[in-house]
C-alpha cells in the first residue's frame, strides 16, 4: 500500500490526482475505470479539504492499494477532522426536479454508485473512508 499525506486544501487535488492515478497506469487500470475512480477522490478529498477543520487547514493521508484477486483497487482516505460519516445521511430523491431537491449530498450518492463498496469507519480520533472499485 502506497500512501501520501498532504495538507486538505483543495488546491492539492491535482497531487492527490497525480498519485492516485501514476498507482493506477502501473497496473494498466481501464481508461473509464480511472475517469470513475478519479471523480470519487476528487469529491472525497474536495469534501475533506471543504469541511473537515473548517476553518483551519489540517491533514489528510491518501492510500492506494491494488489488490490480485478480484483485480481492483482501495482507496483509503483519513483525516482528524469533525467526525463525519458520509454515509449516514439518506441519499437524495434523484426523482424530484433539481428545484425541488435537497442542496447536498449529490457527490457522495453518485459515489456510492460509482463504487463497488464504500466504508467508513471513526477510529483512534481519525475518519476512515475507504473506496474499492473492481477493473
Amino acid at each position: 500500500m502506497n500512501g501520501l499525506e498532504l495538507e486538505a486544501r483543495a488546491e492539492n487535488l491535482p497531487k492527490v490526482l497525480a498519485f492516485v492515478d501514476g498507482e493506477l497506469e502501473q497496473r494498466d487500470c481501464p481508461m473509464k475505470t480511472q475517469m470513475q475512480i478519479d471523480i470519487a477522490v476528487e469529491e472525497l478529498f474536495v469534501n475533506i479539504a471543504n469541511y473537515a477543520y473548517h476553518p483551519e487547514i489540517g491533514w489528510a493521508s491518501v492510500m492506494v492499494e491494488v489488490l490480485d484477486d478480484p483485480l481492483s483497487v482501495s482507496v483509503t482516505f483519513m483525516d482528524s477532522g469533525e467526525p463525519y460519516d458520509p454515509l449516514a445521511k439518506a441519499d437524495p430523491d434523484t426523482t424530484l426536479s433539481a428545484e425541488e431537491r435537497q442542496i447536498g449530498g449529490l457527490g457522495i450518492y453518485m459515489v456510492k454508485k460509482s463504487m463497488d463498496e464504500i466504508a467508513y469507519e471513526y477510529k483512534d480520533g481519525q475518519n476512515i473512508l475507504t473506496i474499492k472499485k473492481r477493473f
